[in-house]
């Protein structure tokens, strides 16, 4: 996107996404959520960006892309998972079904790839082969492609706790899933990834891995649910160059949105510092990056809105239906 239109649009953001007219608010870290009494969840992306379990900032068009991008997914997949989408009356919001989260979320991962205390390049550099019920190979690179993809489920803390790996022996004798609901969640996902991988190939990308979260509807089925295969949710690489940056032993070309964490980490401690004022530059090439992609992953020209009110304004303007009704 031209970084002049990109700059004009710089205060167009949707920090806060508090509407009182609508009932049963749950703030989370970027998305805000109504639980309408028919049974539908009104789910607002905003524009807030989270690191260190704290918001930085807002990145201009952040929830737009975000929302948009798995619209895209959601559309390109419902014939392999039933998922929760109901509608889209705005650009940063879904309308869904309300479900029962399930207590378990999987990372499909296909390449030995990942910086948490979870993933499995972690794990692997400290001499971990047997992870999440299945054994690795020795000698696995940095960044490798995997034998197969691997299901690497891990406990969904509700509490603002830590997320624990599981081997799926111990989500069923925990009983946190049934052995035929963790049987469906474990062939959805890696028939989604599947699709992932399949579409993001056709346009020049590598689907590294991707989270995936789902609930259970009032008839007991198990249903797609928040986001699938967005920049914040996926690990993408540049088909293109991986080859050569993964034989010369470098990090495989990526959309890198870390450019506010990078800058916060140098000039604080960011879990117990306040946080400097971040340069508008840095929040709009963070937008720029976003916005490539969208555009990227799903072959299509980002639209900015037509509506010249603020977001916050427009949105509570398109919700105002569900009220009336």
């Amino acid at each position: 996107m031209d970084p002049t239109l990109l700059r004009a649009h710089a205060l167009r953001i949707l920090g806060d996404a508090t509407i009182p007219e609508l009932p049963r608010h749950y703030r989370g870290k970027v998305r805000d959520n109504y639980d309408l009494p028919d049974g539908r969840r009104v789910i607002i992306a905003s524009d807030r960006l989270s690191a260190f379990d704290r918001i930085l900032c807002a990145v201009p068009f952040k929830g737009q892309v975000l929302t948009q991008t798995a619209r895209f997914w959601f559309e390109a997949t419902r014939d392999i998972c039933p998922n929760h989408v109901l509608d889209y009356p705005d650009p940063n919001v879904v309308i869904a079904r309300r479900l029962d989260i399930l207590p378990v979320e999987v990372v499909v991962r296909g390449y030995l790839a990942g910086t948490t205390g979870t993933s499995v390049l972690t794990l692997y550099k400290a001499g971990q082969r047997e992870m999440y019920g299945i054994r690795l190979p020795d000698g696995l690179r940095d960044n490798q492609r995997l034998p197969q993809p691997i299901l690497t489920p891990t406990s969904k803390a509700f509490d603002g706790g830590h997320d624990e790996p599981l081997a799926p022996a111990d989500i069923v004798g925990r009983g946190l899933l049934s052995a035929t609901q963790w049987g469906q969640l474990s062939e959805y996902a890696l028939a989604l990834f599947a699709r992932g991988q399949e579409l993001a190939a056709a346009r020049g990308l590598i689907l590294a891995d991707t989270k995936y979260e789902f609930g259970t509807d009032a008839e007991g089925r198990i249903v797609l649910a928040d986001e699938i295969h967005t920049p914040d949710s996926s690990r993408y690489w540049r088909a293109g160059s991986y080859a050569a940056r993964f034989a010369a032993g470098e990090r495989p070309e990526s959309f890198d949105k870390d450019f506010v964490r990078s800058w916060v980490a140098a000039r604080c401690d960011p879990y117990r510092d306040p946080i400097p004022a971040i340069p508008e530059d840095l929040v709009l090439a963070t937008a720029a990056v976003y916005i490539e992609a969208f555009e990227t992953i799903t072959g299509q020209a980002f639209r900015l809105p037509e509506d010249d009110r603020p977001v916050l304004d427009r949105v509570r303007a398109n919700l105002a239906p569900l009220l009336a009704a």
